[in-house]
C-alpha cells in the first residue's frame, strides 16, 4: 500500500501502530490479530475479557514507553468504536461491561 506504518508492538494476540491521522498527540491503534467484526461480537467470556484487558495493557505500555511523563488521565480519552450514545465507550467501562461473572465475584 502507499501508506506504510511502523509496527510499535506485535505479539500472539495483537499488533499496535500509530494512527495515520492522529486525533491526539499519542494516538495508537491496538488491533486484535484474530478478526473480530465489531465490538458487539465481544461477549462476557474469559477469553474476550482477557483480550480487551491485554489491548489496554499494550496501549498503556506504549504510552509509558513513548511519553513517560504523560499522566494516566490522558488514557481515559481512548475509546472503543460503535458503543454508547455517541458511538464511543471508555475502554475501562467496556472492560467492566464484558467482565465474566466468575471474575465479577472475586
Amino acid at each position: 500500500s502507499a501508506t506504510s506504518t511502523r509496527l510499535l508492538h506485535q505479539d500472539d494476540k495483537v499488533v499496535a501502530f500509530q494512527d495515520i491521522k492522529p486525533a491526539a498527540f499519542r494516538h495508537y491503534l491496538v488491533i486484535p490479530i484474530e478478526h473480530i467484526p465489531t465490538v458487539k461480537n465481544l461477549q462476557r467470556r474469559p477469553e474476550d475479557y482477557s483480550l480487551v484487558n491485554h489491548m489496554l495493557d499494550v496501549g498503556k505500555m506504549l504510552l509509558q514507553r513513548d511519553a513517560p511523563q504523560s499522566k494516566e488521565h490522558s488514557w481515559k480519552a481512548i475509546k472503543y468504536k460503535s458503543f454508547g450514545p455517541f458511538g464511543f465507550i471508555g475502554a475501562e467501562k467496556f472492560l467492566e461491561k464484558i467482565k465474566p461473572e466468575q471474575l465479577s465475584n472475586l
